[in-house]
């Protein structure tokens, strides 16, 4: 992903949350995105700084496996010093002009979904939308689209991967780099450049990440199935 993100000349990046939590190399990660200029604390984030509450067993499992390579991993004090600080000072929002960045959502930066059905439940949306200044760029849920304020939501199929911001308030969810969950198991991000946003996917090597994560006995195997169905 960064790699494709280079070959267009992109020098901003920012990282809306979930650095760690499922996948099986936390340190590199914590590494490669401390160079970003923004980067949002995710509730698996903050779930491998504190106890996990509300997760699966299988999610906390993996929080603790985490926790442990982050305090015990190879590499010196002050290198493992410097992902749990960098981790501890992450921001919870970040707002730019009329655009605010959250992990989950405007109203809930950390834990709340916001799912495409959710279309159908106005007065949640209505009450979302109150709090977002013109556009809002999300995760939390894994599934990439636009929702607007006239309760549409948008996938990047039907919008031909591009969306252009204009007077209507809109949520872009950004998708996930390591675990889609919209069907399409490649990574996925936006590119935003001027008023126009586009999603990209991106190959990765796939089954190298599901053996890596079938030889850790602490991450549930179905963490590593799950990435070649995007599910």
């Amino acid at each position: 992903m960064l790699a494709d993100i280079r070959g267009q000349g992109i020098t901003e990046v920012y990282c809306l949350g979930d650095l760690v939590g499922y996948g099986p190399n936390p340190r590199e990660v914590i590494d490669e995105i401390m160079k970003c200029p923004v980067c949002l604390l995710g509730n698996h984030d903050q779930g491998a700084l504190f106890d996990p509450e509300g997760f699966n067993s299988g999610a906390e499992r993996a929080i603790f496996w985490t926790r442990n390579r982050l305090e015990n991993g190879p590499g010196t004090p002050a290198a493992r010093q410097r992902r749990w600080d960098f981790l501890g000072e992450l921001p919870r929002n970040c707002i730019e002009e009329n655009m605010l960045f959250v992990h989950g959502s405007a109203r809930n930066p950390l834990n709340e979904y916001v799912f495409p059905e959710d279309i159908y439940n106005k007065r949640k949306l209505e009450k979302i939308f109150a709090l977002i200044p013109q556009y809002a760029f999300q995760g939390h849920t894994h599934v990439p689209g636009v929702f607007t304020e006239s309760f549409n939501f948008f996938s990047p199929e039907e919008l031909n991967s591009e969306y252009r911001l204009g007077r209507e308030k809109a949520m872009i969810n950004v998708g996930s780099v390591g675990q889609p969950r919209d069907g399409n198991p490649r990574a996925c991000y936006v590119v935003l450049e001027d008023d126009m946003v586009r999603f990209r996917r991106v190959e990765y090597p796939l089954d190298q990440t599901i053996s890596r994560i079938h030889e850790i006995p602490e991450l549930d195997n179905f963490l590593g199935d799950r990435l070649r169905d995007g599910r």
